[in-house]
């Protein structure tokens, strides 16, 4: 069924391109095209929920399911797409470029750290094109942006403004903000300060929870969250509503029902942004999810939808281009032309100005979705999807000029 699908789409742009002369290329000459997947690992602590834990094929089973789907595609145009995946640490992951580079390899898509996505877009050099397909960090789209580097993963400032967005149209805009002690903790916390200025929230009190490490799970450990939440959370300012930033997975998922005062909890517990989950069936979005949990036998994850977002990124680009050329795909990825079905309502385009992927953001509390943002009302001059993040006058970035 999808086959059949895509190859009436394909044969529609063709003819579309015939008739008014937008120049979309219908070529049936064969293109090669090699994308490497990497993945960075990293040592981790055990999720605090054993359904978070990290599957082996996390991001790898996503672009394995979206080079199929360019496959499908690419088999009606002449088109070959092949992906070649690499595990690496740090301390290899220049020289494992340098390998997947020696063979030809211009396309890659990277999930890792922000240090790590930077380093790989270097390493790589100017002639190959790296999408970043994990990475939340602002600086890869402000001050620190790459010109060889896309973004098809949300910054934490997209996350965190489409939650300010939906807490904003709720009438909840006293905040309690409770922040982790890790420096990437810090960096999501300064994304919901600066998105409670943009959209009008009020911060009436910031503790910070300290990470003594240890154990997070235990056969006692619920006794002792029971005790530890209400009395870390007691006598705060009066609030509408608990906004965790806990990037390191430490106490956030322990606020509901464990905070002394009877308030909804937002941002890494309770209701959470995220750029794709297992709950979302709107949008074709059941067969997309069945399609995923019949490759893997799991639920997908945001990363896995980002290694796919980034496969299929570069396989519409290469059926409108009909070239693996990484500086023509780039040019029509960022230009007006572009766009993408991604079972999210709309097409996702790209931000010229600094590489980011405008897309909308889910809202969930891990059974369902609760909302989508940006959120109805939010208005802009070019996209309601530029509401969140980094807009054009916001940035520093001026790799894209």
């Amino acid at each position: 069924m999808l086959w059949s699908v895509l190859r009436f789409q394909a044969i529609k742009r063709c003819l579309i391109s015939f008739v008014m002369g937008t120049g979309f290329v219908c070529s049936a000459a064969a293109v090669e095209i090699q994308v490497g997947i990497i993945n960075i690992e990293y040592p981790i602590l055990a999720p605090i929920s054993r359904f978070d834990r990290h599957p082996d094929d996390l991001g790898f089973a996503g672009a394995e399911l979206g080079n199929e789907d360019n496959q499908t595609t690419g088999s009606f145009l002449g088109h070959q797409f092949a992906i070649e995946r690499v595990s690496t640490n740090p301390d290899n992951m220049v020289a494992d470029i340098g390998t997947l580079t020696g063979k030809g390899i211009r396309l890659l898509a990277v999930l890792g750290n922000g240090n790590d996505v930077a380093k790989a877009a270097d390493a790589a050099g100017s002639d190959v094109l790296v999408f970043n397909a994990s990475a939340p960090d602002n600086a890869l789209r402000d001050e620190a942006c790459r010109a060889n580097l896309l973004h098809v993963a949300p910054s934490r400032a997209m996350l965190a403004d489409a939650i300010t967005q939906f807490l904003i149209w709720k009438k909840w805009k006293r905040w309690f903000l409770i922040e982790g002690s890790n420096p990437a903790d810090k960096l999501l916390g300064d994304s919901y300060r600066h998105s409670a200025r943009k959209f009008g929230a009020e911060i009436v009190e910031e503790r910070t929870f300290e990470d003594t490490g240890g154990s997070r799970r235990a056969d006692s450990g619920h006794v002792l969250v029971q005790r530890k939440i209400p009395v870390f959370t007691q006598d705060a300012a009066d609030h509408d509503v608990i906004v965790a930033a806990d990037e390191s997975d430490v106490f956030a998922l322990y606020l509901p029902f464990h905070a002394w005062d009877p308030r909804p909890v937002a941002g890494s517990g309770g209701l959470r942004p995220v750029n794709f989950s297992a709950t979302s069936e709107a949008w074709g979005a059941t067969q997309f999810q069945r399609r995923f949990e019949k490759l893997t036998d799991r639920y997908i994850r945001p990363q896995d939808y980002n290694a796919w977002l980034a496969m299929r990124v570069i396989g519409e680009a290469v059926t409108r281009t009909g070239s693996n050329d990484p500086a023509k795909l780039k040019t029509y990825i960022l230009s007006d032309a572009f766009e993408l079905a991604a079972f999210k309502g709309q097409k996702v385009t790209f931000r010229p100005w600094n590489g980011q992927m405008r897309q909308p953001v889910l809202l969930t509390d891990s059974k369902v979705t609760v909302s989508v943002s940006p959120q109805e009302g939010y208005l802009h001059q070019r996209s309601p999807l530029d509401t969140l993040g980094l807009d054009k006058p916001e940035t520093s970035c001026t790799a894209f000029d």
